[in-house]
């Protein structure tokens, strides 16, 4: 087997462009290291971004590590959104990733006796937004430092095990590439705490180690469950004959095949992920995504016709069937409602349609996400520490698994009884006969998706659960649950904002549906008291793209995965179905996972909408019409849609002058409303996934696009603009270190200004593109997959996946324009402020003061001393400071209050009473005011007033 793999690898290789050749692991590190000094040098890095939520849909948890002597404590890591540590038992958590240079996990381990702490970065669950890794990272101070200890071409590491009696022996369960095969991928083991590592266990470039497991009393006991696998962006194959349970009996030194033919344990092409748990040393448990096919039953006589009926159909069948039934098949099925009975069989008489397409026009990419022709879900135990193996649940584990068991297979013991076991999948489920039979324990606060499980091992039913709406505790074993989603780790595909005031934000999250909530919020527990979040939920799902009607925002466009999108009316609570169907006898229109919507900003009732080919509502999506032929390459064989839209836009100087990006590498551009198209893209890097387009604000010639390598491990940033409707291209991802670029948005003020955002972060251009500089002041290194701007408040919103949404002032960037960079010394206008005599005093006893606060903002052309000056309109100088100013934009922060000086300069020449506030400072009256601010050899004075 391994002599027919090496061959296939070296064609898979050579069959991948050059521009798509998975980025190496050197320029990976050299990216980290780039990016770590621009957080030095940015001219922006003053410039905060704030966390405005939202919290109460949390995102995806990965694992657990809880301290045994005291399970209040516990660290949990989230999948893309950082490890979190409580001591309270989940009522608070700290952030303990933030500093380092990722947030995607893997998996964790913790030393309890020391508290070094093990992270296995880029999360194991293949999904279709598992990002990458870094290698693993160490903190022996509690998460304050990081060490990357190496492992840095791992990309995903499924399991890390430490020995108990030795905190360096350490083995690591690597599942490698997602989309590429390499060899850093199997088991590995160091015995000087990560200072070298030696690789025990190598399968083959396609095949990871997914989990391990030891015996509780005895390190030296070890399982690793090897998973073949293969995802590309247009198919998942889950499975392989590689796939299956090692055994080492030395600590993870050496490695014996244990899943053999004859063993009891399935082997073969089916054989998929897998998932360990030990007991002792001599009970192993595993519970197996089968990918084998069911055993196909004679099906009873039954009234209702399916759709595998007409596969095989003749048109004399078809045409003797009952009016009734086959009105009920296409009513059931969705058909439109000008396909029913009589038509129909009057299309099939003319040769228009034939029976089998009665079927294929249910067959698209969704149309198998829980038909389960697969085995999925069983349950092995060997009793005699993996010698043999018996299957333990004598019928079908339904409901479990459905088609993508990949994303779960998770089983856990009760340490107390061998018999009392755990499965995580849709939903959670257990056995107390050694996984013969099931009960759900998941609950109404419960989310369905299941990837880690701590069980208290002096305490049965004691139970942390982690999944992907975050972190649920049960005492009962799962009979009531509490839900534990303080922090702010919303995975968001895509946001978007209305213009009421104040604002709303909107946002549609990985499996947690479409939010809205209003940009101030605040975020905190008081709705527990109140019974009412600040953020509600709009929609069901994997919640998509949003816009909304700018007449009316109670008009929202949205959906879930792969084009199933709505018209709400949140006034009433209405919604309507609005996907745009195919003709009988048409091929089924490919919807991609995110499927791109827009509203036309020319006129509000016009919404389009991608499948693989550009669709047109003139009435709010009441009715449609396809303006173009297939846009895309023309898809591939595969069980992922493939060969779709991924974007569009529509510029704001001409109604119907559009462009769509496609996921196969298509850009292309119609200049009449959909008559005609025309392919742009052929002098850019090809068939790359196409991330965002954009007709700019400025310039009706003027066009960007940005191309994602992602799906082939390719991390290069693409970022091209065009200048004459896409005739030709320039690059201007220039310095941006190699990160895949998600999301790219113009300023609707300042041209110059552009802002991209990446798997690993945010970046802003004040030229174009021609230089970038890094923009995460108050936001770690986490993937950005949509950025909006509201132009009223001159905000940024920047939806990340794995904390939630932020947002950042970027009125003064507005301003940043080529003649004001070139100067040495520009200090930028402020906003008037309201005056009020609560400044510095509590409402109530036990209230905090309200402390009132005045952002100065300045650039300088080189760093150095400034000195700045408060003063009254005839001068008199109330307060001042000196600071050192770095090159760039200063933020300075001034409270409103007098200073000792100050306070006695306005008082000599102003007869009035100044009262002292309860925080003991003294505050500035209503009236006018000066900032002067003096360095690099310039002074600029800038005018306020307190109202």
């Amino acid at each position: 087997m391994k002599q027919f793999l090496l061959p296939l690898l070296l064609l898979l290789f050579q069959t991948i462009p050059a521009q798509q050749k998975p980025t190496e692991a050197r320029a990976v590190i050299e990216a980290l290291a780039q990016k770590t000094q621009m957080a030095q040098t940015s001219l922006v890095k003053n410039i905060p971004l704030k966390n405005i939520g939202p919290s109460v849909m949390s995102g995806r948890v990965v694992d657990l590590d809880v301290n045994p002597n005291d399970p209040t404590e516990f660290y949990v890591a989230y999948a893309s959104g950082g490890l979190w540590y409580t001591n309270t038992n989940g009522i608070s958590f700290t952030p303990v990733l933030d500093n380092s240079n990722t947030q995607n996990i893997g998996d964790i381990a913790v030393d309890w006796n020391n508290g070094t702490i093990w992270v296995g970065t880029g999360e194991n669950n293949s999904s279709r937004s598992s990002y990458a890794g870094i290698g693993i990272l160490k903190s022996t101070d509690k998460g304050e430092t990081w060490l990357n200890m190496g492992l840095h071409d791992s990309h995903h590491i499924g399991r890390i095990l430490i020995n108990p009696n030795d905190t360096n022996e350490v083995v690591v369960g690597v599942t490698g590439h997602l989309y590429s095969p390499n060899k850093e991928r199997g088991v590995y083991k160091t015995t000087d705490g990560g200072q070298t590592w030696t690789q025990s266990l190598f399968v083959n470039e396609a095949t990871g180690i997914i989990d391990m497991a030891f015996a509780p009393n005895n390190f030296n006991i070890q399982y690793a469950a090897a998973w073949e696998k293969d995802r590309k962006a247009w198919n998942f194959t889950g499975n392989g004959s590689a796939s299956g349970i090692y055994k080492s009996v030395d600590g993870g030194s050496h490695w014996t095949l244990i899943s053999t033919e004859g063993s009891g344990f399935p082997t073969g092409n089916g054989v998929g992920r897998i998932g360990l748990a030990v007991f002792d040393d001599n009970t192993v448990y595993a519970v197996h995504d089968s990918q084998f096919r069911r055993e196909k039953k004679d099906k009873a006589k039954k009234d209702e016709l399916t759709k595998d009926d007409f596969k095989l159909m003749d048109n004399e069948t078809f045409l003797a069937l009952d009016d009734k039934k086959l009105n009920e098949y296409l009513k059931t099925n969705g058909f439109q409602e000008k396909y029913r009975a009589q038509n129909v069989k009057q299309l099939v008489r003319s040769g228009s349609v034939k029976p089998v397409d009665l079927a294929k026009y249910l067959e698209n990419a969704n149309s198998l996400l829980f038909d389960t022709p697969v085995i999925g879900a069983e349950v092995y135990r060997s009793d005699n520490a993996g010698s043999s193996w018996q299957k333990m649940n004598s019928k079908y584990i339904n409901d479990l698994f459905y088609s993508y068991g990949y994303y779960f297979a998770q089983i856990r013991i009760d340490p107390n009884n061998k018999n009392h076991i755990y499965l995580a999948g849709v939903p959670l489920v257990k056995s107390e006969d050694g996984g013969d039979t099931f009960t759900s324990i998941g609950k109404e606060n419960v989310h369905v998706d299941h990837h880690a499980l701590w069980i208290n091992p002096k305490r049965s039913g004691h139970l942390i659960n982690g999944n992907d709406g975050g972190l649920n505790i049960s005492y009962d074993d799962g009979e009531n649950w509490v839900k534990n989603n303080s922090p702010k780790v919303g995975q968001f595909y895509a946001i978007n904002i209305d213009h009421k005031e104040p604002y709303n934000v909107y946002g549609g999250l990985q499996d947690n549906g479409v939010w809205k909530g209003a940009h101030n919020n605040k975020e905190d527990r008081g709705w527990h008291q109140n019974g009412s979040n600040p953020w509600k939920s709009i929609l069901g799902g994997d919640g998509m793209q949003v816009q909304i009607d700018s007449r009316n925002s109670n008009t929202v466009y949205t959906g879930y995965q792969f084009g199933n999108y709505y018209r709400l009316d949140l006034g009433s609570g209405k919604q309507k179905y609005i996907q745009p169907k195919h003709e009988l006898g048409e091929s089924p229109y490919r919807f991609n996972w995110q499927t791109p919507i827009l509203l036309s900003k020319h006129n509000q009732d016009i919404l389009y909408l991608g499948s693989n080919k550009l669709h047109r509502s003139l009435n709010q999506g009441d009715d449609w019409e396809t303006i173009s032929n297939d846009l895309t390459q023309g898809g591939k064989p595969g069980n992922v849609a493939y060969g779709t839209l991924t974007t569009i836009s529509e510029s704001p100087f001409k109604f119907g002058l559009l462009y769509t990006g496609s996921d196969d590498g298509l850009v292309q551009v119609s200049k009449n409303g959909g008559g005609s198209w025309d392919v742009i893209s052929g002098s850019l890097p090809q068939n790359l996934w196409v991330s965002e387009v954009a007709a700019s604000k400025h310039n009706k010639e003027r066009v960007y696009a940005s191309l994602n390598g992602y799906r082939s491990d390719d991390f290069t940033p693409y970022i091209y603009v065009s200048e004459n409707y896409g005739k030709s291209w320039k690059n201007i991802s220039s310095n941006i270190p190699a990160s895949p670029v998600n999301a790219l948005v113009e300023d609707p003020e300042n041209e110059n200004l552009l802002f991209a955002g990446t798997d690993n972060g945010l970046y802003t251009s004040l030229d174009r593109g021609e230089t970038w500089e890094l923009f995460q002041n108050g936001m770690p290194n986490v993937a950005v997959h949509d950025l909006v701007i509201q132009p009223e408040a001159k905000h940024l919103l920047v939806g990340t996946h794995g904390r939630s949404i932020y947002k950042a002032d970027i009125s003064v960037l507005q301003q940043m324009t080529p003649e004001a960079i070139s100067k040495d010394l520009v200090v930028f206008e402020v906003d008037a402020i309201k005056h009020s005599k609560s400044w510095g005093n509590a409402s109530y006893t036990w209230g905090k003061p309200d402390t009132p606060g005045l952002d100065i903002n300045f650039y300088c052309s080189a760093p150095g001393s400034c000195v700045a000056k408060v003063l009254t309109a005839n001068g008199t100088e109330v307060s001042s400071t000196e600071m050192e100013a770095e090159k760039g934009l200063n933020v300075l922060s001034y409270d409103l209050a007098f200073s000792k000086k100050g306070k006695s300069n306005f008082l000599k020449r102003n007869k009035m009473k100044l009262e002292e506030a309860k925080d003991g400072k003294t505050y500035l009256p209503k009236g006018s005011y000066a900032v002067e601010i003096s360095g690099n050899g310039q002074n600029q004075k800038i005018e306020f007033s307190i109202e």
